[in-house]
Formats: C-alpha cells, structure tokens, sequence
C-alpha cells in the first residue's frame, strides 16, 4: 500500500511503472468466438507510450531518487519487454503470467494489476497515455479508482515540491497545473519525453537482474473477478473489413491543376 501524503526527499520512493506487451497492429487477428486478440504466433513489442512514462520514472528517480519497478500482465514471452525496461534503467520487473489472467478486459486488467502494485508497495505509479492495440485508456484511470489514490491524465512534466508532486499537462486550448498528494497515479502524455537508448551494458544488467513471475498462486485471486470470467465487457458481433486494394497515381504539374485532378479522381472514386 501507499504510504501516505508526504515523503521526505531522503526516503526513497517506490515507483511503479505499468508496462504493456502489445501485439503488432499490422498483424492483429481476432478469436471470433471471445472477441479478444490471438497472440499466439503475432510479433510484440511495448507499447510505445508505455516507453514515455517508463523515461518518465525514471527521469524523476534521477533526480529523486527512488526505485522503479516495471509491471506488466501478459504471457511469458513478454518477459522480452520487461527486460528492455530494465535495460533502460528500471531496478526491478514483475510479471503476471497466467492462464486464469487470459481474456482480461480493462476492469479486469486494472484490478489485477492493482493488486499486484498492492503486493509490491508504491508511492509513485505511471502509466501511458493509451495502448496502441486498443486506445481505451482506461487503466490508468480505473487503478487509481481501485487504489483510491489521486490521477492525472496527459501528464508531460511532474516535479516534487513540498512533499508533493507538481505535475502539468498539456489540453488542446490549456495548459492545466496541479498539486497532487503521494501515492498517485500519472499517465503521461505521448511524446513528452524521448525513451533512453538501451546500450549493450543495459543489455547485461537485464539479464542479470532477471524479471520476477507472478501466478495467481502467489496473488491469490477469485478466478472470477480476473481473465475472462472477471470481464463484463463483452464483444457482441465482429465485422472483418475487406482489404481495399491500393491505387498509386502520382500527378506531377501545377498546384491549381494538381486540385482539380485530385477533385477529379475522388469524384470518379464516389468519394466526393
């Protein structure tokens, strides 16, 4: 649990970092029976905001101090992104990797993912702005409902000041600062920061801290509140949109002629 409302710089805050194994967007399929997406054999990597609100973590521990730990709930070949995140300068990695967990929706997915930050400690948690294979963005949110705890969305730059943190975002027509007590959680905005380059001595240090595996035997969880069974979401039909096949025309001339030979063609196409 969190420790409450002021930390003094001198103690070392726990900071979680929640991190997701995507699958690659351009080789998604689909289980048409569960309506979830079909791993197996499908190339993955971490979600690309994940890696903004890994950098930062770790960007507030360097000037803090601290220690991060990166969670992720996933299948085992996801190890692969936890030790990148390590590489990057994350001190720990967790793992949830079990069958039970499989076919989580968000609900599902938050609330075992804070049970597993329950389990480990925090004062600090990030996470990204929204998963790039289903851009709910709903976990930041719905872990802090379930922790209790104070968040902010579309966060781009966080500091500590007075025993709390000063973070800020960025709206469309505003720019928003706030005061926030510890524990929170922060869901950093897309592209506010530049990910670390891993280098081959991050490399190492991955392999050598290693990525620690949570079951629910450790968790412990009712089987029905998790995976599948614990998810009320359901997807009640799906429509396989047909490939279109791509057209390449390149017109070459004048600007005002290449507008009505643009106008031209999408009026021949039915689109206009």
């Amino acid at each position: 649990m969190g420790r409450g409302s002021t930390i003094d710089l001198g103690d070392p805050m726990k900071i979680v970092v929640c991190i997701k194994w995507v699958p690659n967007t351009m080789s998604v399929n689909i289980d048409p029976k569960t309506g979830t997406l079909i791993r197996e054999g499908v190339p993955s990597v971490i979600n690309p905001h994940d890696l903004n609100a890994l950098e930062m973590a770790l960007e507030f521990k360097d000037r803090y101090g601290g220690e991060v730990i990166v969670l992720s709930m996933a299948p085992p070949h996801a190890k692969l992104g936890l030790e990148h995140a390590i590489g990057m300068g994350a001190d720990r990695a967790v793992l949830i990797s079990d069958k039970v967990f499989a076919g989580a929706d968000t609900l599902a997915t938050s609330y075992t993912l804070s049970k597993a930050i329950e389990r480990i400690g925090y004062d600090l948690i990030f996470t990204g702005q929204e998963t790039i294979d289903s851009s709910t963005a709903h976990i930041g949110a719905q872990i802090a409902s379930w922790l209790g705890i104070p968040y902010v969305y579309y966060v781009d730059e966080i500091s500590y000041v007075d025993g709390h943190l000063r973070v800020r975002r960025h709206l469309e027509d505003a720019v928003e600062v706030y005061d926030v007590s510890i524990p929170a959680l922060i869901a950093t905005a897309m592209r506010a920061n530049k990910p670390r380059y891993v280098n081959i001595y991050g490399k190492i240090r991955a392999k050598r801290v290693g990525v620690d595996v949570w079951s629910n035997s450790i968790l412990k969880l009712d089987e029905g509140c998790v995976g599948l069974k614990g998810s009320p979401t359901t997807v009640s039909r799906i429509d396989l949109v047909p490939k279109v096949p791509r057209k390449g025309e390149v017109f070459k001339g004048d600007s005002r002629e290449a507008v009505k030979w643009l106008i031209s063609k999408l009026s021949q196409e039915g689109l206009l």
